[in-house]
Order: C-alpha cells, then structure tokens, then sequence
C-alpha cells in the first residue's frame, strides 16, 4: 500500500480509548471538517458546554491526536487546537500481541460502523427540504466481488486514492454551496 504521510497508524490502546468516546470523536470529525478551533467554536458546533469541550480536548492532547495552535490566537488567553493527522488508521489485528489492546481496537471498530450507520440513517430522517438538492446525487453502492486477499489491497487503494484524489483537490471559487459529505466504505469478506 503506497504511503501517506497524512495517515497514522494507531498502535497505542490509549489512543484507541480516545476514540471510543463519541464526544471525542466527535470532536476530532468537527476539526477535520471545519479546521482549528477554540474550545468555544467547537462547544457551539457540537452544542456542549465550554468546560466539557476544553476537557475532552485536552484528553485528544495528552494522547497526541490534537495539538495546540498558538499562532490563530488573537491573545495569550485564547486556545486554538488543531488535528496532529489527517487520517487514523488501526486494526485489531495489527495489536493481536496484546489482547486488550486488540478488544480496543475491535470496539473502536464497531463503534465507527455504528458511527457511520447512525449518520445514514440521520440523512434518510432528514425532512424533505435538506434532502431534495442532493436526491439524485447521494448514492448507497454495493457489489458483491470475487478476489483474493492481494486484489482487495489493490482495491483498497484504487479507491482510497480516488478519495484523497477529491479530498485534496482544490475547491472551486465558484461560489457553490458546499456541504460536508461523509464518503466510507468498507470491503470484508462475506457470505451472502
């Protein structure tokens, strides 16, 4: 698999625990999306109290997911945090030589995929007018293929360089409204 300096593959079940916390989670998708913030901009984004958001934001700290960015205050008493990666990475099977860790890892796991089904199912109870500009264009995929452990690599990173390919892309001054929209994918072996 080709390297992205932007990816970090995460081997510390401290880590691990960190993103098993939905609100932490939460948090680190709010500075991916949106970029730097105070604890104040990411209270407001994720409607939480001020003193929750500083405390959880410097548990992301302590474990190097977040790291201050000094240079966005406007004085000596305003924080700005800032993601340390672009992308995190992690397998249960990657930690099997420790067997809580590798629990950890399988929990963030589900949890993700329970993550990542909760904001599906939040777009399909959405009320008619957030969804009607995007009807034609939001897509649900599936295809059942036949390979090999070798051609599901090659897959994994045919698609993920068509992600980073549109997640890096410069974004036209077309003045377009854009929205955040959560692309994922999951290809596992499976008996229909």
């Amino acid at each position: 698999m080709s390297e992205n300096r932007d990816v970090r593959e995460v081997t510390d079940a401290r880590v691990l625990a960190m993103l098993a916390h939905p609100l932490r989670r939460r948090l680190l998708d709010v500075l991916r999306v949106h970029g730097p913030a105070t604890a104040s901009a990411l209270a407001e984004r994720t409607d939480q109290r001020v003193g929750n958001i500083s405390h959880h934001v410097k548990a992301l700290a302590d474990v190097g997911l977040v790291v201050e960015a000094p240079e966005l205050a406007k004085d000596r008493r305003e924080r700005w945090w800032r993601l340390v990666d672009g992308t995190l990475r992690w397998s249960g099977e990657n930690l099997s030589d420790d067997p809580a860790a590798e629990a950890v890892a399988q929990a963030v796991q589900s949890l993700t995929l329970d993550r990542h089904a909760g904001h599906v199912r939040a777009w399909f109870a959405a009320d008619d007018e957030e969804r009607d500009p995007w009807r034609s264009t939001s897509f649900s995929m599936q295809k059942w293929l036949h390979l090999t452990a070798d051609e599901l690599g090659q897959l994994s990173e045919e698609v993920g360089a068509l992600l980073e390919r549109w997640g890096q892309r410069d974004v036209p001054d077309d003045g377009a409204h854009r929205e955040p929209v959560l692309v994922f994918t999951y290809a596992v072996p499976a008996t229909p």
